[in-house]
């Protein structure tokens, strides 16, 4: 099976904090599938950071730990890249690597990227880029649902339309999208035999009473709204004709975010009992899931592209009532599954004042995607009809529930998604073997210094130039010279000691030529070496015998 190299560091991939972000998560779940799943005999592990090693190797420890051989790849070491023939990004920012990999040859490797929240301005740049930055046949961007993917392909036909418009553009190439949904680890939300009881009279639920339980980071703005969840509850209450529990299973990165998704909640179900965990770490999330008969998730936010939060709840064999909105789209079969809730937004054009206030910094992220929630419809009566009919039907809850568990363990367990990445990298390793070798090219938006500002100096040195020493000089002192202060930095990647002295020496008889001089060294090394000359001639060691001014 095909390999990539995984960019790796903790952030995108650590959540063992309280309240992590979806994204964390999902890449959590990413790198433990494919540390257990990805049928590879080598892990290439590329600290592209610079994290400090043992922090990754911890994390690496607490998933895994690796069955394989691992390979780390430092910071600059993008030609190795080539031997697991991929690399994977873990967001969709792929338009620096492509813009990289320009200047080691084309055809090295296959990058991938990934789609989490695609809302926000800089990944909007981001994906805009992948029309204009050097990416390939054989690379791809995984979009996790096909509404993920319907959002990215209308903004890339936006973009396409504006450079043919502005530059008479006509061929632009399209940047291939696939869709691979995210996963869970089906055995985590398998429930201790007593955890049902346990929770229930932890939150103070009657055993035969109707739960519902809502799971994930609370935020009105950023995540859903609570409150039409609320209405759904209190309708279903007054249909059902006895007290219906809601449970609520997270909390907020920030108090006051928690506090305003708190009164959001409570506000729309005066008649509802409601119950805010206590414990909301993620080694207690299978035990509270047995407590409830329903999980609910009203995801109303354009920053969602797939939902976890609802596949972890069939894991457990819930049945799950949750809007038609995005990835639950693709996971949730209505009827079968669960029951997906009609949504409602304006039509297109009626939010162009949001997205200019969100794009010209007069509106932060968070006030731009809770204006757009605000403004998307949930149909309340008919959520309330699929929560009447679970809570006073044990069987439907039970046929649907383990319908649920076969759908997830089928399709969504990470067993079954790892090998679709793997998959996807086989197919762009055969078209990128098919295709001619492509040469290292200078990266037109990031030009050689020397070449753009090439008007400033009174010549460049050529090859033909003449170059001997300044004065004659003492095996040794030479390199004495350039160890003063400031005349080194690491950053220009000047000659070491030994080549200097080289330079010298073959300057001690007479003055010799450029290309005489270079012939010297190893080829690899003759660039270095050629601009080297110069920063010797500038401090003294070396001296220009031929040079000419520009007119």
């Amino acid at each position: 099976m095909a390999n990539a190299a995984i960019q790796l560091n903790t952030e995108p991939y650590d959540a063992s904090m309280t309240h992590p972000m979806g994204r964390v998560s999902a890449g959590e779940g990413f790198l433990r599938g494919f540390l257990e799943y990805a049928d590879v005999d080598r892990l290439w592990l590329w600290n592209v950071y610079e994290q400090d090693r043992s922090e990754i190797e911890a994390l690496l420890q607490r998933l895994g730990p690796p069955k394989q051989p691992v390979s780390w790849l430092g910071r600059g070491d993008r030609v190795a890249l080539a031997e697991p023939g991929a690399l994977y990004i873990p967001t969709p920012e792929m338009k620096t690597e492509a813009w990289a990999r320009w200047a080691t040859g084309a055809t090295a490797y296959s990058l991938t990227g990934v789609t989490h929240t695609i809302a926000e301005t800089y990944i909007l740049d981001e994906i805009a880029a992948l029309l204009t930055a050097p990416l390939e046949p054989w690379d791809a961007l995984i979009c996790t649902s096909e509404a993920g993917r319907k959002a990215v392909e209308t903004l890339l036909e936006a973009v396409a339309t504006y450079l043919q418009e502005r530059f008479g553009a006509a061929r632009i190439p399209p940047a291939q999208l696939v869709t691979i949904p995210l996963g869970v680890h089906c055995d985590d939300f398998v429930a201790a035999p007593d955890a049902r009881h346990a929770w229930r009279e932890a939150l103070d639920i009657p055993a035969d009473a109707p739960a519902a339980l809502h799971l994930g980071r609370f935020s009105a703005t950023t995540k859903m709204h609570p409150g039409p969840m609320g209405l759904a509850l209190q309708e279903a209450a007054r249909r059902v004709g006895r007290p219906v529990y809601w449970i609520l299973f997270g909390g907020a990165r920030r108090p006051e975010e928690d506090e305003a998704f708190r009164a959001a909640a409570t506000a729309f179900c005066e008649d509802v009992e409601v119950r805010f965990a206590p414990d909301t770490s993620a080694a207690t999330r299978s035990g509270v899931l047995a407590a409830a008969d329903v999980f609910l998730s009203f995801s109303d936010n354009i920053q969602e592209t797939f939902g976890l939060t609802p596949v972890e709840a069939m894991a457990a064999g819930l049945p799950v009532v949750v809007s038609d909105w995005d990835g639950y789209r693709d996971t949730v079969r209505h009827g079968v599954d669960g029951f997906r809730i009609r949504t409602t937004t304006p039509r297109p054009g009626l939010a162009a004042d949001l997205a200019y206030a969100h794009a010209h910094r007069l509106m932060s992220f968070e006030a731009y995607a809770g204006a757009a929630s605000l403004l998307t419809a949930i149909d309340i009566p008919d959520a309330a009809e699929a929560l009447t009919a679970l809570f006073g039907d044990a069987d439907l809850r039970r046929r649907i529930g383990e319908a649920a568990t076969r759908r997830v363990r089928e399709t969504l367990d990470w067993r079954t998604v790892i090998p679709q990445y793997q998959a996807l990298w086989a197919e762009l390793a055969r078209r990128r073997q098919a295709a001619p070798p492509r040469p290292a090219l200078e990266n037109p938006y990031r030009p050689d210094p020397f070449r753009m500002f090439g008007a400033y100096p009174s010549a460049t040195l050529s090859e033909a130039d003449v170059l001997g020493l300044a004065r004659p000089m003492a095996p040794g002192e030479a390199s004495r010279l350039t160890a003063r202060p400031g005349v080194r930095a690491s950053a220009a990647r000047l000659p070491d000691d030994a080549e200097v002295e080289v330079i010298v020496a073959a300057l001690d008889a007479d003055s010799r030529s450029v290309v005489d001089l270079l012939a010297i060294f190893p080829p690899d090394r003759r660039p270095f070496i050629e601009r080297g000359l110069v920063w010797l001639i500038k401090f003294g060691v070396l001296r220009l015998r031929s040079g000419r001014l520009r007119n």
